[in-house]
């Protein structure tokens, strides 16, 4: 059975994977960037901060067709990512009563 940090790693390693995803398109970028008011040279910085990483996920899954185009992309169900967003601060409520 999996514990929470190692699920926790996970959710982490998932959205890295999905901000790369996002960086890597000329289309994706820019509305990241205005919907969430960083500019691109900030990106790393505020990956450090708690939510940031939950609202990469929110991106994706806001959008479903980009949903899509990630989870093709990265061999993933859809459903997964939804579920990975539940292991990360800012990713729903259920976050901090289970730490």
């Amino acid at each position: 059975m999996t514990d929470a940090g190692s699920m926790r790693e996970q959710a982490e390693a998932l959205a890295v994977q999905a901000l790369g995803f996002i960086a890597s398109d000329p289309e994706l970028l820019p509305r990241f960037l205005a919907i969430t008011g960083i500019d691109a040279g900030s990106i790393r910085l505020a990956a450090r901060e708690p939510g940031f990483l939950a609202g990469v996920l929110q991106f994706i899954l806001a959008h479903e067709p980009t949903l899509i185009r990630f989870c093709e992309a990265s061999d993933i169900a859809p459903s997964a990512v939804g579920q990975t967003l539940r292991h990360l601060p800012s990713g729903d409520t259920s976050y901090e009563s289970s730490i």
